[in-house]
């Protein structure tokens, strides 16, 4: 029996519904690897449905107009609608480009050899229903070690389209075409650039800050506790990246393996929140992760402030 909880599409699912203080996590059932974006006036979640790998054949997501009512979207894209894919499909990464809404997405837990890796998938809505853009992967193989998963895009103020993914203590930085249907090399020829941080092991996420960029990368071990979100700062997209410390790990008062995150900047304002998964606790099963939403800071030098998980999440914050 799946550990998903199924509901109806578009179903309100929030424990908060219709006032003013959210609740960690935004849902009870079972997801992790949220990736959080705002489109127009609403938020949305994109994250992995958290199960055994098999059952891994679905991605939902979430939207909400404030940060504490939530509607859960289901099955916006499935292996049936990705003919590559078998299972594991994960962390999906989310970018809107020319009136389109494109999902990368990790598939087959693949090693060397075998089919799957980085996927791309596009739909008119933010909700879908997502299809298949390119009808196989983007990256199949694996290069300087990094398997193909954890992808995340990051567009900087010039335009280019830059994408940072890799697990099992690799990380890679490739370049995208504007069609997102291949790799663009860089200037020196290179197509791929290692760039693995101090202590890194997945789930990469950028952001630019002004002059700043912001790296930042899960360890540990992801069904333990030690699992948590580390950060570097650099200059250029391509790095060196410098491990600064940890941000979010493990308060045993409120739950454990806090990590693989995503930022939420509000346009306009210095306003930032941190969209993780960690483990409920007395949680004993390793899938069993959680959604949760707190507030990011900045201290007066722009170094990130280690986060203060909570279980009432962020005030309500409309659009």
């Amino acid at each position: 029996m799946s550990l998903i909880r199924p509901i109806a599409a578009a179903a309100i699912i929030s424990a908060a519904s219709m006032t003013a203080s959210a609740v960690n996590p935004i849902d009870t059932a079972w997801y992790a690897d949220p990736e959080a974006v705002i489109y127009g006036n609403r938020y949305f979640i994109y994250p992995t449905c958290s199960d055994v790998y098999e059952k891994q054949t679905r991605l939902d997501c979430f939207s909400s107009p404030d940060l504490v009512n939530w509607t859960r979207h289901e099955s916006i894209i499935d292996t049936a609608r990705v003919k590559w894919a078998e299972k594991c499909m994960w962390a999906p990464s989310a970018i809107s480009k020319d009136g389109k809404y494109y999902l990368f997405f990790s598939a087959n837990d693949v090693h060397q050899g075998e089919i799957g890796g980085i996927g791309v998938a596009v739909a008119s809505a933010p909700e879908g229903p997502y299809k298949d853009l390119l009808g196989r992967p983007l990256i199949n193989d694996i290069i300087n070690g990094a398997q193909p998963i954890d992808q995340f895009v990051f567009r900087d103020d010039d335009g280019t389209y830059y994408m940072y993914y890799g697990g099992w203590g690799h990380c890679n930085v490739v370049r995208l075409s504007d069609d997102f249907k291949s790799l663009v090399p860089f200037a020196d020829g290179d197509t791929f650039k290692e760039i693995t941080p101090e202590k890194y092991v997945e789930g990469p996420f950028m952001f630019r800050r002004g002059d700043k960029y912001y790296f930042m990368w899960s360890e540990g071990g992801w069904t333990g506790p030690d699992y948590k979100v580390a950060y570097a700062i650099a200059s250029s997209p391509l790095g060196p990246f410098i491990r600064r410390g940890t941000i979010l790990q493990s308060n045993p008062d409120i739950g454990t393996g806090a990590g693989h995150h995503s930022i939420i900047h509000v346009p306009g304002t210095e306003e930032y929140y941190i969209v993780y998964h960690r483990h409920p606790l007395g949680a004993t099963d390793g899938n069993h992760r959680v959604i949760c939403i707190d507030t990011l800071s900045f201290d007066s030098n722009g170094l990130i402030l280690p986060i203060k998980m909570t279980v009432t999440g962020p005030p309500s914050r409309p659009l």
